[in-house]
């Protein structure tokens, strides 16, 4: 059951790394070869800036992994946030799969892709939303919230 408000986690799996940055927040979600590997947009909005990178087979649990592992880079953005996401292949992932293409609409909650076997979906959130999840939290794609728009 998708919740009706929130961003929601893009995969499964357990939190490996959240930093506070300038200008934002990164957050790197580590699926391993149990979970499930559909990924699923945390926010309705269009695609842009979709970035395919083909590259290496570090462990996707490593900070190599988002700098020379085979990824796909795109962003998701409505009228309120703009949300950067990063789908990385693992050392046992085979390819990424991405199903949509630039200009697409997207709901919250919407399969957009899927990586096979264990490696990593990267997000970069705008600063100004509470983020509700933390370091070793394990999380799922579609359902957990993993921060909520400020109230004014």
């Amino acid at each position: 059951m998708i919740p009706k408000e929130g961003i929601l986690s893009p995969a499964d799996g357990r939190i490996v790394e959240l930093k506070e940055k300038e200008d934002g927040v990164f957050i790197a979600i580590f699926m391993s070869p149990f979970n499930v590997h559909v990924n699923r947009s945390p926010i309705s909005g269009n695609i842009s800036n979709i970035d395919y990178k083909k590259g290496g087979k570090y462990p996707a649990s490593s900070d190599k992994a988002s700098f020379l592992n085979e990824s796909n880079n795109f962003t998701i953005k409505n009228e309120n946030l703009r949300i950067i996401l990063r789908q990385i292949a693992g050392i046992l992932a085979r390819r990424i799969v991405f199903f949509k293409k630039e200009g697409d609409f997207v709901q919250r909650g919407e399969r957009i892709g899927l990586i096979k076997f264990g490696s990593r979906v990267e997000i970069f959130l705008p600063k100004n939303l509470n983020i509700l999840v933390k370091k070793g939290e394990k999380v799922y794609a579609g359902s957990t919230i993993i921060a909520k728009e400020k109230e004014t």
